[in-house]
């Protein structure tokens, strides 16, 4: 049987809607939960989610009760760390750069108010779905597609991963216990970003242990989070242990925690089945992430498909029915019947 992911809490966004008999348009303009925001649980907490005024309150439901009425399963579709609302709200518990530049979108799962949130976020979301695909369980970092974002290609790729190394007071703690001097660490961070500026290498001596600090708030994160739930649940996530974003950059002991992984891989470019090569190693299931919209070339995904299952893809996560227009869906019909 086949799965919706339907938004259950979801980030802010302007999405277009070409398919509905009523608007083109849906302007999420926060981060909201599409079910009842229950004040038993969330009145006494600083972080809580809020309710969408763009739709009804509960839409999750009367969404779920159509699928299901159609034979579909449904997955809970949870994003966790990427609120900009909390962030600018409580901007303490977000993700901060070497330079103290903080990102309001992302909050830093360094923080266990933050994880906390986080897991009872999931649990509420994920009340009565057949499965929960988890997306931001991690970090975020410098990229974030904004308001009318001038930002892309200003860094190489080594210093966009220094400027996405979190400086929080938690992170720094992190370090801290792990022999590095934090003063040090951020003047060190500073320095590469610069030399890269420059045209040359910006070395980080003792990046293994950043790395490492990420990866043990991301264990934590995953882990509270999946202690709420008692469904299957599939992990957004990037082979590239030091990937931020939506699908954060796998733990060594990520994939072993969840019943499947789905990884992106909208370019149809051949070097992109590597990413699920990388994946399939963990020996879980893999969903390849795949669109009909760009960055994908339309007239290569068929081909396209044949190199992500030949490189070990075992399913595919089609984004998004609702984005593509009529045009598009003999498209997306025929991907889904390639895996079928």
């Amino acid at each position: 049987m086949s799965t919706v992911a339907l938004a259950s809490a979801y980030h802010s966004t302007r999405a277009a809607t070409p398919l509905h008999p009523g608007h083109q348009l849906v302007e999420a303009r926060y981060a909201a939960l599409y079910r009842p925001v229950r004040p038993e649980v969330w009145s006494s907490r600083r972080l809580r989610p809020v309710a969408p005024d763009w739709m009804p309150a509960a839409s999750f439901d009367t969404a779920a009760a159509a699928l299901r009425s159609a034979g579909l399963r449904v997955s809970a579709w949870v994003v966790l760390t990427h609120n900009t609302r909390l962030g600018v709200e409580c901007p303490d518990v977000a993700v901060v750069n070497c330079f103290g530049e903080r990102y309001p979108y992302a909050l830093c799962p360094s923080w266990p108010e933050v994880r906390e949130y986080a897991a009872s976020l999931a649990r509420e979301a994920a009340e009565g779905a057949d499965e929960v695909s988890l997306e931001a369980c991690g970090q975020l970092g410098l990229a974030h597609l904004s308001h009318h974002e001038k930002t892309d290609g200003a860094w190489t790729p080594a210093a966009t991963r220094w400027l996405s190394v979190c400086c929080c007071p938690a992170c720094r703690t992190g370090w801290t216990s792990r022999g590095l001097d934090a003063t040090w660490v951020v003047s060190t961070l500073r320095d590469a970003v610069r030399a890269e500026a420059a045209g040359s290498a910006g070395e980080v001596p003792f990046a293994a242990t950043l790395l490492e600090t990420r990866h043990a708030a991301t264990d934590l994160l995953r882990a509270e989070v999946l202690a709420e739930l008692d469904v299957p649940v599939t992990l957004h996530a990037h082979p590239d242990p030091w990937a931020t974003g939506a699908s954060p950059g796998l733990t060594p002991t990520a994939a072993g925690s969840v019943a499947a992984l789905v990884v992106p891989a909208w370019p149809t470019a051949p070097e992109t089945a590597d990413l699920i090569v990388r994946a399939a190693r963990t020996g879980r299931p893999v969903d390849a992430y795949v669109t009909v919209l760009p960055p994908a070339e339309p007239a290569e995904l068929l081909d396209h498909a044949r190199r992500l299952t030949a490189a070990g893809a075992t399913g595919v996560s089609l984004y998004h029915l609702g984005l593509a227009s009529g045009r598009c869906q003999p498209l997306l019909r025929e991907i889904a019947n390639f895996w079928a």
